[in-house]
């Protein structure tokens, strides 16, 4: 009796946890798909912006970034409309809490700092504005990067962490160090900078989203099958 009871405990663990690692497993796959959207949106819009803010020289097109979110949430949508939705777990919660808060401090920054930067540019002089400004992009890189390698944690997936790490700590470092700026400067005049620095800050930002969010999601689409 005392065997059967133990056989019986034994099989009741060996179903949890069974259970447990599918539930992880299905997870991994939504949230690799919805990795992979979101990193064409970003590569899209990003490269859409660059390309029109290089062409116009006006920077209101970086509002459009603004539009992200709403961009990711149907294309996300529309890429699983065909499968079953996943079962909401402490895992998936998680997932989508993490990138929940990124969303709302990546927003309200970028809003916060292109509205600041707008009436310091009328405000003061160039040179004041230029040690004055806020820089956006870095500090975004650099949450982005957080966002997925937490993700990475709460997955268990190296490739995520990494991906996170190389990717938000590479963009911010890149951003900071003006590492464009210096090398270009050289042999090209402050308007064509201005106009070419639009269009690459676009190719570095689809770059970050496909080493950050699009070739994570191709993995963990592979490693959950």
């Amino acid at each position: 009796m005392e065997e059967n009871n133990n056989m019986t405990a034994e099989r009741s663990l060996e179903i949890i946890t069974e259970q447990i690692e599918r539930s992880r497993k299905e997870v991994t796959k939504d949230t690799g798909l919805t990795l992979y959207v979101s990193g064409l949106c970003v590569m899209g819009v990003a490269l859409f912006i660059g390309i029109c803010a290089y062409f116009t020289n006006n920077p209101l097109f970086y509002l459009l970034y603004a539009a992200v979110p709403i961009i990711i949430y149907f294309a996300d949508r529309y890429a699983k409309r065909n499968q079953p939705k996943v079962p909401a777990s402490f895992v998936s919660r998680m997932v989508d809490k993490t990138w929940t808060t990124f969303g709302i401090f990546a927003v309200a920054f970028f809003l916060f700092s292109f509205l600041y930067d707008f009436y310091m540019v009328r405000m003061e002089t160039l040179d004041v504005y230029a040690r004055l400004r806020i820089e956006p992009f870095r500090i975004i890189l650099l949450l982005m990067g957080m966002a997925i390698t937490i993700n990475g944690y709460i997955l268990k997936s190296r490739w995520l962490i990494w991906c996170g790490i190389i990717g938000g700590i590479g963009g911010f470092a890149w951003e900071t160090l003006n590492v464009f700026g210096i090398t270009v400067g050289r042999f090209c005049s402050p308007y064509t900078i201005t106009r070419v620095s639009h269009l690459f800050s676009g190719i570095i930002i689809a770059l970050f989203a496909f080493i950050g969010m699009a070739l994570p999601g191709m993995m963990l689409k592979k490693k959950s099958l």
